[in-house]
């Protein structure tokens, strides 16, 4: 098979897990200098080894202090400190005219590797290798033209140990208690063979199970976190007692345009679809925000002024206290086209609803804030990410279940679905909705908090309904962001209100703006 065609197989391989075709090729051709241009362990298991070193490499990227520097921020020329090689097996040179190399059965067991599976849940498993003892490709001994073949004494191998920065195998740090590798590994008569322990990296190629546009993958390269438990949904679904009404009666002639065709954006008069924003699209025809509508919710986020807000007569949040309503923020809405309207699905004006189509990572972050997400590509300013997918509840429900969790269990921040509860004195119970992404939801249950400066903003999207008791939220870039960037936004927290019904956690956003910045800092995991 010719070297090119290789190659693009194993580029196929690894863009399964969205990684990047450049730093792989780095990779790549340090593994092809360390095994002599030879491929076969490099395809073994379904590019095991190339996936490993990828990983291990990012790592320590990252515990030097520049975690995402590998291409990109300028080639690095040495592959990670940790991964170590040490020439360990005599090996008979090919003599310059015999038909091929012979090995006795003794040679053949110290080649030999030991495999472990990693579980991995949703069915998936990946095999990683637990014990890896490689031969240096250099460590030969050298051939004598017409002369029967050499074999390198114990003397000449302990003088062919490659430095750590130089080789690699896929190891960890030796722990204290064990004692190496297997004892084929060894040879009575030359340097001992020292091989370390591997954890299993824990690799899910599409946490999405299909139901996406594109994959997502989730990666823990310390393999040893557990993997979170919850059923991947792509759109909301309600609970129990939610009341969503959706049908075409209630939308209104006035409400859509039926009369368009093709792609709304196209034509110099905007229809009726944008009444909401004001007679303009939100969108620009390349699909991000326009910069006018984006910096009108971003100010509106930060810098909130008191007529923004609106008051409850009676709160559905307060309802089992004698308190007043604290105030619900009135939001800007983006009104999407839909059923009714003539335009075709891909209208500039059907954005959120189309789904994801940006390249996104679920990872463990260094920082002690658990799972986040980050982007795989650079995502120019205004650009939908995904939307907060979750269980529809009603507050009630919410209470309850809360109320029933253990200490132990973990929660994600629930979304109140509150932009437009000041249309109306008093809400019913079934009414007043919000999103809990624990149990069922999609990527967006990982993406962390961060105060003030979080590089996505959640603006609420109408699309099916009129009635703003549900909506969508949906999570744009309020910046440019660069690839392997971590996404994060700001759930609007007050870190004081000790009533909500889960409480604030500790903040480790590490913003200068942060507005916890009294209480110590604990790892929190979302």
């Amino acid at each position: 098979m010719a070297r090119r065609e290789r190659a693009d197989k194993a580029f196929n391989a690894t863009r399964a897990l969205n990684l990047p075709d450049k730093e792989v090729k780095l990779v790549l051709k340090h593994l092809l200098k360390l095994f002599d241009n030879n491929w076969e362990p490099i395809e073994a298991e379904d590019y095991r080894a190339l996936i490993d070193a990828y990983f291990e490499l990012k790592e320590d990227k990252g515990k030097d202090g520049c975690e995402n520097a590998v291409v990109e921020h300028g080639e690095s020329s040495s592959l990670p400190r940790r991964l170590s090689l040490r020439g360990q097996e005599d090996q008979v040179s090919s003599t310059k005219g015999s038909a091929s190399q012979v090995s006795s059965p003794k040679e053949n067991a110290k080649r030999k590797r030991v495999w472990e599976n990693a579980v991995v849940e949703h069915g998936e498993s990946c095999r990683l290798p637990k014990q890896l003892c490689l031969r240096d490709p250099e460590d030969r001994a050298s051939s004598t033209k017409g002369s029967a073949s050499q074999v390198s004494s114990p003397k000449e191998n302990k003088k062919r140990i490659v430095s750590l920065q130089q080789g690699v195998t896929f190891l960890n740090k030796r722990d204290s208690s064990s004692s190496g590798c297997s004892n084929s590994c060894k040879k009575p008569e030359q340097q001992p063979v020292t091989c370390e322990k591997k954890r299993s990296i824990q690799i899910i190629s599409d946490i999405t199970k299909g139901t996406e546009n594109v994959q997502i993958s989730l990666v823990d390269a310390t393999g040893k976190k557990q993997l979170p438990k919850f059923t991947y949904m792509r759109d909301n679904i309600i609970y129990q007692a939610a009341y969503v009404h959706i049908s075409l009666a209630r939308l209104a002639d006035e409400d859509c345009c039926s009369g368009c065709s093709g792609d709304c954006l196209s034509v110099p008069i905007p229809c009726a679809c944008a009444q909401e924003t004001n007679g303009e699209f939100a969108y620009t025809a390349e699909g991000q925000l326009r910069e006018e509508f984006l910096k009108a919710c971003m100010s509106m986020k930060l810098e909130p002024q008191e007529d923004h807000f609106v008051y409850c007569l009676v709160c559905p949040l307060e309802r089992s206290k004698p308190e007043k309503c604290k105030g619900h923020m009135v939001r800007k809405f983006i009104k999407e086209c839909w059923r009714k309207c003539g335009c075709n699905m891909q209208c500039g004006n059907r954005v959120v609803q189309r789904g994801i189509t940006c390249k996104l990572q679920v990872f463990w972050t260094r920082e002690g804030k658990g799972w986040g997400v980050k982007t795989l590509q650079d995502l120019p300013k205004g650009t939908f990410v995904c939307e907060y997918v979750g269980e529809i509840l009603t507050n009630t429900e919410l209470f309850e279940r809360n109320s029933k969790a253990s200490g132990d269990e973990r929660h994600t921040y629930p979304v109140t679905l509150d932009a437009d509860w000041g249309s109306e004195k008093i809400l019913k119970d079934e009414e007043a909705l919000c999103l809990d992404a624990t149990f069922c939801g999609n990527v967006a249950r990982f993406i962390n908090h961060r105060c003030f400066d979080a590089s996505l903003i959640d603006i609420p999207v109408e699309v099916e309904t009129p009635d703003r008791h549900y909506y969508h939220l949906a999570l744009f870039t309020t910046r440019d962001v660069k690839a392997s960037e971590e996404l994060t936004w700001d759930y609007g927290l007050d870190f004081n209100d000790h009533e909500h019904p889960i409480k604030a956690f500790k903040c480790s956003c590490g913003s200068k703006f942060c507005r916890d910045q009294k209480r110590p800092a604990v790892q929190v995991s979302l």
